[in-house]
């Protein structure tokens, strides 16, 4: 029997997976991934000097994890735009955050209570969109365990997989802010959810769909509401990782890091405190005499 047959949480998870996320749900999605967008530096700028730039951020910002997800998966990449009505929906979206008078609609969807509002339905749609894309890949390749892991991941985190192409189109170039190389919490969930999804559709996690994506929507819920509420970028798989990292990958060498440390500390005590100059011979002190002599007679 499974957990939520015994809560008797069954027909409330399937209630639930089956509520249709078009349009309430997408409207709070694109409403707090543009809000995301106006956040980067310069956004404000950009959606004055180039509105079609600003528009086409917008637009990877609300379906940037679709596009990158049909790449995988060899198919067209501007298929989803096809859907004219979610990307009216985004479009007019985007036009009332960045051109609304006295900048009203961006000041209601901001305003906190609000805001941690759209946050959670935003997490319902990621995390549909994380079991929509196992379950597509599924599909296709029955037994490809590393594609549904890879489709249902950029479902879910594919616009920050994507930030880096979306800051060439705002001017910007920062690879340091690589997401692979600094996941934020968003992309690490979906990471996780995707394998507990695959775990799932291949029939290794003994639980159904339904289940599934209504106790993982309320993880996610409750972990990005509080981290919005409190302004907090701590991971809260951060305990755990810090524990299990160490003993199955090693931790950081700290020799390479002194001798690096005691590399530069030597080379800028050498240009704080350069050599002394070599002293003169005694023929040279003798010849400068003798030149600062003539010059005083002259």
């Amino acid at each position: 029997m499974e957990l939520a047959e015994a809560l008797q949480l069954g027909e409330l998870a399937a209630a639930f997976a089956a509520l249709p996320i078009f349009p309430l749900f997408d409207t709070a999605y694109f409403i707090v991934s543009v809000l995301y967008l106006k956040y980067e530096p310069g956004a404000m700028e950009m959606s004055r000097k180039s509105p079609f730039a600003s528009w086409l951020c917008a637009m990877l910002h609300c379906f940037g994890s679709y596009i990158l997800a049909d790449l995988l998966l060899g198919e067209p990449p501007i298929g989803y735009f096809s859907n004219n009505s979610s990307v009216i929906l985004a479009t007019a979206v985007w036009y009332l955050i960045f051109f609304c008078p006295m900048n009203l609609f961006y000041k209601c969807v901001s305003f906190l209570p609000m805001k941690l509002i759209f946050v959670a339905m935003k997490e319902v749609v990621r995390v549909r969109k994380i079991a929509a894309g196992v379950h597509h890949a599924h599909h296709l390749y029955h037994h490809g365990w590393f594609i549904m892991m890879a489709t249902g991941w950029v479902k879910g985190s594919g616009v920050a997989l994507m930030s880096n192409f979306e800051q060439l189109l705002r001017g910007v170039w920062k690879p340091e802010t690589n997401e692979i190389l600094h996941m934020s919490f968003p992309t690490k969930a979906s990471l996780y959810g995707t394998v507990l999804f695959t775990l799932q559709q291949t029939h290794w996690l003994p639980i159904s769909e339904a289940n599934l994506i209504f106790f993982f929507t309320m993880f996610m819920i409750v972990c990005k509401v509080f981290m919005t509420a409190t302004h907090s970028h701590a991971s809260p798989f951060a305990p755990v990782e810090n524990f299990l990292c160490p003993v199955f990958f090693g931790s950081v060498s700290s020799g390479h890091t002194s001798h690096h440390h005691d590399h530069h500390h030597g080379a800028s005590h050498e240009v704080s405190h350069p050599p002394p100059p070599p002293a003169k011979s005694k023929e040279e002190l003798n010849e400068g005499t003798r030149k600062r002599k003539a010059k005083k007679a002259e």
